[in-house]
């Protein structure tokens, strides 16, 4: 691979990573137990996808 011949200044550099900025999840909440979650994700919670059981959670006592 070719090596620049030139070096780059500090603005051009900064330039380019402008857009490397994080992004908040976006957070929809559960249809059956109202709690806040993933959207296209089982709920932690009651562990429903869709109106489905997916995964059998355990309550607490």
């Amino acid at each position: 691979m070719p090596t620049p011949k030139r070096r780059h200044s500090k603005t051009r550099g900064r330039k380019r990573r402008t857009n490397w900025k994080l992004e908040r999840p976006s957070i929809a909440l559960c249809q059956r137990c109202h709690n806040p979650m993933i959207p296209h994700h089982v709920c932690p919670t009651c562990g429903y996808y869709r109106k489905r059981e997916v995964i059998v959670t355990v309550k607490k006592m």
